[in-house]
């Protein structure tokens, strides 16, 4: 095994290389010997200038996160840092690949930062509910200014490096050998002798805005409009302001406090719960190392509306030609115009160019002729939601596309192992259910079916990823994950307004939770006609909403549904809904009353939470983080409570199995019958990452 940390010379140059695959990571191990390295050749008069650089394909991409929340162990990464800043000789950290975090901050601490064209450079750990905390917030708003820095700090987007050569990030930009190139800059800083300031004595940025703190401060407002209720991001700008009201050591400590009151808090725990979660869905059980992702140059989609455009705009987006099919030239026209017009929207905005847009169009080919789908690797269906239509498409396809190709289903409910018979070949099936607008939402779900090839399923997870997607693997069942806890979820949702409760006051209770909207607000924007047909085919009733879409109310598309919509998005509420919630509840006998807002957190997440065990005890999915994985990426569960198992973990499942078993009681509905493994948790003080583990 090669050493973490090793030294090497080019004449009067040291090199200090890290190595520490995959991503060299500041663990402890790499720390101990760096800090050692570093103050051997601070003292060493025969150095005149240092190259800190890293080995493999990226330059330190961040801190050592399984160490969070553990005891510190020394050195720690500020220790090194402030260390760096002590060299009377010039320090050139040589970037490439990705400098986040941690690493960042490390390659701050040098005098100058040397980068390949290609690098990229950021500070992320706000998305791990938490701020950099070895002087992040404190050395960028010195290099790039504090606007900036605010920016890239509160988003944990990073930036290229020609926009960091831009804003005084990097001091130079190479697109030949990184190591020579840092080496020669160092040399060429030593021989001018130039005075050496380190960054965290810079005030050059932020002396004008210092002067004006009103119009910063204004700035942190605006910037922290789409926090969502999260601590770190508002913790983040006032440290980013600490740069400008306090000393720097000052506001290092407090960084570094801040730092530490985060990561003890549930959320940082809930947000470093899903950063985990996800890369550990791309660990699917009986697909191997051998079972190699498929190509997929070029991509089939069937159906040009909302749901066909927007997976078709996904694949572009990603840089993967697509053609669409659809039945009639008309609907071909109207599906790809409205692609058009989303580009055009993009452009507008100033986040896509002119020239992107044309380029992007020009990879989608229309066709209303099957065979036009034969040379396609992957083709995906988005039809009508029925299992004859889909019968006729998987039937075709099964004659027209070429041996290899994937086909898939778009379904958010039916039966792939089904849809799967209606080919010869069921090894090259699956479903791959995208989230509306599937241009946007990150979740892919991927229905593995019992006869689903090994590198089919290898390839779903590649190219999702690979066109921005988050994958996790299911199994088959009405509704996989999502879609059957949402079902869950909504089981007592017509009740409570017939019992009590208004569609305003429980949309209130789920915006308050964090999530982005209500139920009653989600059912508008999707279209209540939706659900009301879905209850006509399975012979089911909603006493209101089946009198709302009998009235016209179809949600935002009609202007009204459970509210109204005079501005076409946002809700307001409606009198004759509420007046007609009493009259179906006096019709039903059921005397209204006051109901709380814990009730109705009980009873519309509670239920929820028992699916997701019962969809734990089938199998279809193989962890409890897949499952927190699925609501946060594609149903908007707030990051900051880690996903619906998370949560409930934190509320304590003895609660939970406690107000199930009353409600059960109350009223008999199997939605609140505790599951067996969620009783048994509950009875164990057990967890449900336990229970997976166990199974495995």
């Amino acid at each position: 095994m090669s050493q973490p940390v090793t030294v090497t010379r080019d004449g009067n140059v040291a090199i200090v290389t890290i190595d520490n695959p995959p991503v060299n990571a500041m663990s402890f191990h790499v720390r101990e010997p760096l800090h050692a390295r570093l103050l051997e050749l601070r003292d060493d008069s025969s150095v005149e200038a240092l190259v800190l650089a890293c080995a493999g394909r990226t330059f330190v991409a961040g801190a050592d996160i399984t160490e969070f929340g553990k005891p510190i162990q020394y050195p720690f990464l500020p220790e090194i840092i402030d260390l760096i800043e002590t060299f009377q000789k010039p320090t050139v950290a040589a970037v490439h690949g990705t400098a986040l975090g941690g690493g960042l901050e490390l390659a701050m601490g040098c005098h100058f930062r040397v980068a390949e064209a290609s690098a990229k450079m950021g500070l992320p750990e706000v998305k791990l509910g938490i701020l950099p905390g070895a002087g992040g917030t404190q050395r960028l708003p010195r290099l790039v200014g504090p606007s900036k820095a605010l920016k890239m700090i509160v988003s944990g987007t990073p930036i290229g490096a020609k926009d960091a050569l831009a804003s005084g990030l990097v001091d130079e930009v190479v697109d030949g050998d990184l190591l020579a190139n840092a080496i020669r800059f160092a040399r060429e800083k030593a021989a001018s002798k130039a005075t050496l300031i380190a960054v965290s004595q810079r005030d050059d940025k932020l002396a004008p805005v210092r002067a004006n703190m009103a119009a910063f401060d204004a700035e942190i407002a605006e910037v922290l409009k789409k926090s969502k209720g999260l601590d770190a991001p508002k913790t983040c700008a006032q440290s980013v302001r600490n740069a400008l009201t306090m000393p720097f050591a000052e506001a290092a400590t407090a960084e570094r406090n801040f730092f530490h009151e985060l990561v003890k808090g549930d959320q940082s725990r809930a947000q470093r719960h899903l950063f985990f979660a996800e890369r550990e869905a791309n660990k699917v059980p009986g697909v191997g190392k051998d079972d190699k992702p498929r190509k997929i140059a070029k991509v089939g989609v069937i159906g040009a509306g909302t749901m066909g455009g927007g997976i078709s705009m996904s694949f572009v987006n990603g840089g993967i030609p697509v053609t669409i099919l659809e039945m009639s030239d008309e609907a071909l026209k109207r599906g790809l115009g409205v692609i058009e017009k989303n580009y055009g929207i993009s452009v507008s905005r100033g986040s896509l160019t002119e020239e992107a847009k044309a380029k992007r169009m020009s990879m989608f080919k229309g066709t209303t002729d099957y065979a036009d789908l034969a040379d396609c690797d992957l083709i995906i269906e988005a039809v009508f939601e029925e299992m004859g239509v889909k019968e006729k498409v998987f039937g075709t396809l099964d004659k027209i596309a070429k041996p290899g190709a994937i086909l898939a289903s778009n379904t958010s409910y039916l039966d792939v192992n089904e849809i799967a018979k209606f080919t010869s070949r069921p090894q090259d099936v699956l479903g791959m259910h995208f989230f509306s607008p599937a241009n946007v939402m990150k979740l892919l779900e991927i229905v593995r079916g019992s006869k689903t090839a090994p590198d089919v399923i290898a390839t779903a997870i590649a190219v999702g990823k690979a066109i921005g997607k988050v994958p996790v693997v299911v199994g088959v069942c009405h509704g996989f994950v999502g879609n059957r806890m949402l079902g869950a979820r909504g089981a007592e949702a017509e009740d409570l307004l017939l019992e009590g409760a208004t569609p305003a006051q429980a949309d209130k209770v789920f915006t308050d939770f964090g999530w982005p909207m209500g139920t009653y607000q989600m059912w508008d924007l999707a279209g209540l006609d939706i659900g009301w047909r879905t209850r006509k085919s399975l012979g089911k009733t909603a006493a209101i909403g089946d009198a709302l879409c009998e009235q016209g109310r179809y949600g935002q598309k009609t202007g009204k549904g459970y509210y109204l919509y005079p501005d076409g998005r946002t809700p307001v509420s409606d009198p004759e809904v509420e007046a007609l919630i009493v009259e179906k509840a006096r019709e039903k006998g059921i005397n209204r009353r006051d109901i709380s807002n814990e009730e109705i957190t009980e009873r519309m997440m509670y239920p929820m939470i028992n699916e997701g065990a019962r969809i734990l005890e089938e199998g279809i999915a193989i962890r409890s983080s897949d499952i927190d994985t699925v609501w946060v990426n594609g149903y908007g569960f707030p990051v900051g409570k880690g996903g619906p198992m998370f949560w409930a973990e934190l509320v304590g499942l003895p609660k939970i199995v406690e107000r199930l078993d009353y409600w059960y009681g109350k009223t008999g509905k199997e939605v609140y019958n505790p599951s067996p493994l969620l009783r048994k948790l509950a009875a164990q003080n057990g967890s449900f990452a336990d229970a997976t583990k166990a199974a495995a």
